[in-house]
């Protein structure tokens, strides 16, 4: 049965922005949390590096600035990338208050281990072991848990956000967010939230590809609804390829950490040949788009299903100590990191683009927020710097806290907003149909809209998505929604943006590599694409 629910702040997704953002909300707002699955099963409890930041006295906070700004290929808005780097200090101890257990120096109580990957000039990845997310999202959990205030919804799916001008057309005013519709999955019941505020945390979205890095949940969600809300989204076309992931039928693309390279693994072809000093002077430490580049490379060169990387030559137990996750997932598929190279592949990782923000996480639509990997903070550009990510999250989150707790949240009356309706839809005979076009799209979307790309390419990739977006929006209007429907409808959104911003750049820049426009242009320029003047909204 459809019901109601009032929150004073909604926050749809619990990952490090999400949970962040809840626990720096004052005890005395109403807090929904929206969380697809279980808590901990998100994308951040999947990260292994770490949180980039400046931390030993031989940095700065310039040196990170500089360093973020090469990553991103001129496309950086600097003021945003200096926001959150003077913060990354202050972010960090946050954590530690938290009681998030980060690795020390060896024999101190004190000093923590940092490390470093590719694109940092210095040593500036604090960690826990290579396992930093998932301490990260489970010390944030238990302090979630004992807050009184903060109420989390599992297994729920938002449908979509509830705007003024949608639902009270002829009242005026702004087009104000007033929460969302959101879908029970463990009885298929859509209920009614409504929020004075509401917060997209909803993480990116790499399932639109068929191999990737993240876990099933990474559809896309906040973006396609955000864009269907009427937000503005920023540099679609940068979706970063992780290089090295485990290659082996049932890993399911299992990360192998950019820390493996930064403390000496080798990439090699499957003759032992190493081969990445042929591309980039910094070898393996160069960034993960000239990574990931060299090794499809190679492998469309030689036929190959996949490469090696090889940390072998150090010691045993210095690998045991630093990489334990990574070494006992690796034994369990019969690969023994301290005595052999193990197998990689690249696979989709991290949505460089998304949501329009400004500084304190608001989007185009008032009283709507959007914090982490869904959204466009200016920080990445065109090809987002390792471990960057989470200490965004964490930026950001806090961010739209203090933004939302300086302010009078305003008030309306939440038993005015419509129930879902359900009276002119049936359920479906023709499940099929779902699981087939999500099939169809991820593979096109990996053949033709992958590491490298060109226009010919992208036209094909643009047909197949017209015909696809009109065949999930019929499907959509005529019978009861599900979880799998819900996130095809919002991965055929997630996959025209890509294209279209894609289509747009007639340059090589960043993580956007084209055959058509293999050089890189003079004038370094964001893509935007709004609803209103762009591709039409989409199902």
């Amino acid at each position: 049965m459809a019901s109601r629910l009032s929150a004073d702040v909604l926050v749809i997704g619990t990952g490090a922005a999400g949970l962040t953002l809840a626990l720096s909300l004052p005890r005395h707002l109403n807090v929904f949390l929206i969380c697809k699955g279980e808590l901990g099963t998100g994308s951040t409890a999947w990260a292994q590096g770490g949180v980039a930041a400046v931390l030993d006295k031989v940095d700065s906070v310039e040196d990170h600035v500089a360093d973020t700004l090469t990553a991103g290929g001129g496309l950086c808005e600097p003021k945003a990338v200096r926001h959150t780097v003077e913060r990354s200090a202050s972010a960090i101890q946050w954590l530690i208050d938290q009681g998030v257990p980060f690795t020390h120096k060896d024999g101190s109580e004190v000093d923590y281990h940092l490390t470093r990957e590719g694109g940092h000039s210095h040593r500036r990845i604090i960690h826990a072991a290579d396992a930093t997310g998932r301490a990260i999202s489970e010390t944030l959990i238990r302090q979630v848990r004992q807050r009184a205030n903060v109420h989390v919804l599992e297994h729920h799916v938002a449908v979509d956000l509830i705007t003024r001008r949608k639902i009270f057309p002829n009242e005026g005013g702004d087009d104000r967010c007033l929460g969302a519709y959101v879908l029970d999955t463990r009885n298929d019941a859509v209920i009614t939230i409504g929020a004075s505020a509401t917060v997209l945390a909803s993480g990116g979205a790499s399932k639109v590809y068929l191999f990737t890095s993240n876990p099933d949940g990474a559809t896309g969600d906040g973006i396609a609804m955000a864009w269907r809300a009427g937000c503005r989204v920023v540099n679609m076309e940068f979706n970063q390829f992780h290089p090295t992931c485990l290659y082996h039928p049932r890993a399911k693309s299992f990360l192998i950490s950019e820390a493996v390279r930064g403390e000496g693994g080798l990439l090699k072809l499957p003759n032992g040949e190493r081969f990445m000093h042929r591309f980039d002077e910094r070898a393996e430490l160069a960034p993960r788009d000239v990574v990931a580049r060299a090794i499809d490379h190679e492998m469309k060169r030689l036929g190959a299903d996949h490469l090696l990387l090889d940390i072998s030559h150090k010691p045993a137990d210095f690998i045991r100590q630093h990489f334990p996750t990574i070494y006992e997932r690796c034994l369990s598929y019969g690969y023994d990191m301290t005595r052999e190279p193990i197998p990689v592949v690249p696979a989709a990782h991290y949505t460089c683009g998304g949501i329009r923000t400004d500084l304190s996480a608001r989007t185009d639509v008032p009283g709507l927020y959007a914090a982490g990997e869904c959204a466009y903070t200016g920080l990445h550009g065109a090809n987002r710097l390792a471990s960057n990510s989470l200490l965004e999250c964490i930026v950001y989150a806090r961010a739209a806290a203090d933004d939302l707790t300086a302010q009078t949240l305003p008030e309306f009356d939440a038993d005015r907003l419509p129930l879902w309706d359900e009276s002119r839809v049936s359920d479906s005979d023709e499940k099929v149909v779902i699981s087939h076009n999500w099939d169809e799209v991820r593979r096109f979307m990996w053949d033709y809209v992958g590491i490298v790309r060109s226009d010919k390419r992208l036209e094909r990739a643009r047909r197949r998505v017209h015909l696809l977006k009109q065949e999930i929006h019929d499907y959509y209007a005529s019978f009861r929604v599900n979880s799998d429907l819900l996130e095809l409808r919002n991965l055929i959104v997630v996959a025209e943006l890509i294209i279209e911003s894609a289509l747009s750049r007639k340059e090589s820049r960043g993580l956007h590599f084209t055959r058509s426009y293999p050089q890189t242009s003079e004038r370094a320029e964001i893509t935007v694409l709004s609803p209103r003047t762009e591709p039409s909204q989409s199902a």
